[in-house]
């Protein structure tokens, strides 16, 4: 029997590896917190984050006066796959605004709204805010 696995046969697990996606997670969940924060320290009020409706994903929906926005947040790591502002796709935009669409008629009060998309992208350890992205 292999010492330290209790049964035979059977050799004691691997140590646990944080996979690449895993923190690719950590890395976006800090980059939509220091969105949120930015809004919120800005007037805005925070509607929503991380919203799933039409079939996909919208960061962070806030509102300020009049002002509607759904923003979409980009953080990455490092340089070595090109700037986080490329990865707002053509498709990327039609997804977006397609769940902008609906989360709107789910949510009637607001459609009075002027409605924004911006784009929040961390370059380094600089946020940016592209408003009004497109």
């Amino acid at each position: 029997m292999p010492s330290g696995s209790g049964l035979p046969g059977l050799s004691p697990p691997a140590p646990h590896r944080q996979r690449a996606a895993g923190n690719a997670r950590s890395i976006g969940a800090d980059t939509e917190r220091r969105a949120r924060r930015h809004y919120r320290l800005r007037g805005y009020r925070i509607l929503g984050e991380n919203v799933w409706i039409g079939g996909y994903e919208l960061d962070l929906i806030v509102r300020r006066g009049r002002n509607l926005v759904f923003c979409e947040v980009k953080g990455k790591s490092g340089t070595g796959f090109g700037d986080p502002l490329e990865m707002v796709t053509p498709e990327k935009v039609r997804r977006l605004r397609r769940a902008a669409v609906a989360w709107l008629a789910a949510n009637p009060e607001h459609r009075c709204c002027a409605i924004r998309f911006d784009v929040v992208a961390e370059r380094g350890t600089k946020l940016e805010r592209l408003a009004q992205a497109f």
